[in-house]
Parts: C-alpha cells; sequence; structure tokens
C-alpha cells in the first residue's frame, strides 16, 4: 500500500491488512512538521503492534536539508519503522511550489543532496519514489536512479507517469523495465494505475518491476490485495464489516466529531463503483455520527440486492 497523504492513517491500513496487504506505509510526512515538533506530524507516525513486530515503513517529503536532518534525529527515536522512503513523486500543488516531491525528483542534483543527508542521519534502510522525469525517454529517470543507488536506496519505486499526468493518462512500463534493467540487484516496485488482476498483470510483464505498489485502484477497496493473490471480492457483509471497523477505528483514534468529518471522503470511496444509488452517496457526504453511517449501511442492503448481493468491484 502506498503513503497515501490524507488517507494511510492507521485505521486504514489496518483495513489494508484485514484485506490482504502485506506492506504498508503512513501517511507522507513533511520534514518540516517534525522539525519543528508538529504534533499533526508525530500523529502520522502512530502504529500498531502488529505493525511493529512486522512490517511499517514511513515516507519523508522535503526539500530543504536542514529539516530534513531534524526530521531524521526526530525519526529515530521511532525504533519500529522498517525503512524510511523519501518522497521524489508527489504531484499535488501544495508540494511542487515548496520545491519538493515531483518538483524536487526533476531537480537531480538538489534530489541527490537531500538523500544523501537522509543516508548520514536516519538510523532507517533508505528507499526512495520518484514519478518518471519523461514520458518517452529513460534517460533522465535513469540519472535519478543511478544517483539515488549510488547513495544507498535499497530499493526503487516508479509511478509510471510523469508529474503533469497526476493520477491518470497512460503508465510507461518501458521505463520502469529500463531501471530494473539498469539495476537487477534491488527491488524496483512498480506503481501506477493498478486497479484489477488484470492491471497488475499487465504491469508485472510489461514493467518487469520486483513488486507492485497499490495506491488509488486500493481506495475504498481494499479487497484487491486479496483479489492479486488469487482470492474473490467481497461479500456484501464483507463489506459493511469493513466499513464499520474502518470507521469505528477512526473514531476511537479521532474522537467521533472529527472522524466523521474524515470518513466521508472514505466511505464514498468504498461506494464508488458499486452499483449504489446517489441517495446513499449523498447521505456519506453528510455523516456526523456512527449512528448515521449504521443508517447508511442498512439502506445499502437493498440497493445491493438489486445487483444479486454481489457487490460490484
Amino acid at each position: 500500500m502506498a503513503p497515501l497523504s490524507g488517507f494511510t492513517d492507521l485505521p486504514y491500513r489496518e483495513a489494508a491488512y484485514r484485506g490482504g496487504c502485506r506492506y504498508a506505509f503512513t501517511e507522507m510526512v513533511d520534514a518540516a512538521s517534525l522539525a519543528y515538533a508538529n504534533a499533526g506530524g508525530e500523529k502520522l507516525l502512530q502504529c500498531s503492534e502488529f505493525e511493529r513486530e512486522n512490517f511499517i515503513a514511513t515516507q519523508l517529503v522535503g526539500s530543504d536539508v536542514e529539516l530534513l536532518k531534524r526530521a531524521c534525529e526526530k525519526l529515530n527515536n521511532y525504533e519500529y519503522f522498517s525503512l524510511l522512503d523519501f518522497n521524489l513523486g508527489c504531484p499535488v500543488p501544495k508540494v511542487v511550489k515548496k520545491g519538493a516531491g515531483a518538483a524536487l525528483g526533476r531537480r537531480i542534483d538538489r534530489a541527490l543532496e537531500c538523500f544523501e543527508v537522509l543516508t548520514r542521519y536516519s538510523r532507517f534502510p533508505l528507499t526512495a519514489k520518484m514519478r518518471i522525469l519523461h514520458a518517452e525517454d529513460p534517460v533522465p529517470t535513469l540519472e535519478l536512479c543511478r544517483g539515488l543507488v549510488a547513495l544507498g536506496a535499497q530499493a526503487l519505486t516508479i509511478h509510471g507517469r510523469t508529474m503533469e499526468h497526476f493520477y491518470t493518462g497512460m503508465v510507461n512500463f518501458s521505463i520502469i523495465r529500463a531501471v530494473k534493467e539498469a539495476f537487477p540487484d534491488i527491488p524496483v516496485i512498480a506503481n501506477g494505475g493498478v486497479c484489477s488482476r488484470e492491471t497488475c498483470e499487465e504491469m508485472r510483464q510489461k514493467s518487469g518491476c520486483s513488486r507492485v505498489m497499490l495506491a488509488q485502484g486500493a481506495m475504498g477497496n481494499p479487497w484487491l490485495f486479496r483479489e492479486l493473490q488469487g482470492g474473490t471480492p467481497p461479500t456484501l457483509d464483507e463489506w459493511k464489516d469493513m466499513i464499520s471497523i474502518h470507521i469505528s477505528g477512526m473514531v476511537k483514534l479521532y474522537g467521533e466529531v472529527s472522524a466523521m468529518r474524515q470518513a466521508r471522503k472514505i466511505v464514498h470511496d468504498y461506494l464508488k463503483g458499486r452499483g449504489f444509488p446517489s441517495s446513499l452517496r449523498n447521505a456519506a457526504s453528510a455523516l456526523s455520527t456512527e449512528a448515521e453511517l449504521s443508517d447508511l449501511l442498512a439502506a445499502a442492503v437493498p440497493a445491493a440486492e438489486v445487483a444479486n448481493r454481489k457487490i460490484i468491484v
């Protein structure tokens, strides 16, 4: 499961594990928020005992070397992280305008300077996640990857779209394959556009990747992890139970008022593309209590029965 800002908190990751996920990341953490001891930044690092005993990674974003150094020193107090990933691929404007994420990935020398700071100060194994730097030419992407590997990156995650394409459009499998062929001794993880067994198999075959990272394809569909391993879509009861447990976890973590406000987008994702009427989506947009969520799930039963009690994925 990819690190998704505003989504992959502890309850979200626990839903992914129940759906078959093996490896997950906390939300992307801004280096400045850790450097300045922002409580919100530190809250993103909360993990379960299950994760501490198995696998949990975190990801930093930032472009200021001093803030990255200080953030590393803060992260070093968290003994349980399996690895630290550096974000060179986030395309959202609020990140890009700070010269971080995908914008930093395009400034190869500066990106490598920042990554070198992480190698000096982090106690954790280091990886990097990026986007391809050119829609057709693999050379810029290979140059960045070569520098990261030389500095000690132990895995590379490549989103096969450029910064301008955000999360839509064709994924360039050939550039991911070029990276894997250039660095056969480290895991090259492919990301972008995987939303089914068919698209996952296409990614594996055409990119030659070591592993696949899911992002938007698993939003509201944590069972996708299970399906990619030969499992089946969720039953109606599984779907209802997953939502209930997921949102209950959010209430425990944030309190009901804050949790239910955040839960609206989560429930929308669970509803999306499954044949439910617009009335349920409208109800999700106004959720304010767990009792209202229970009413929504009860109302979803007859809607699903119309589709022969199958959840459409």
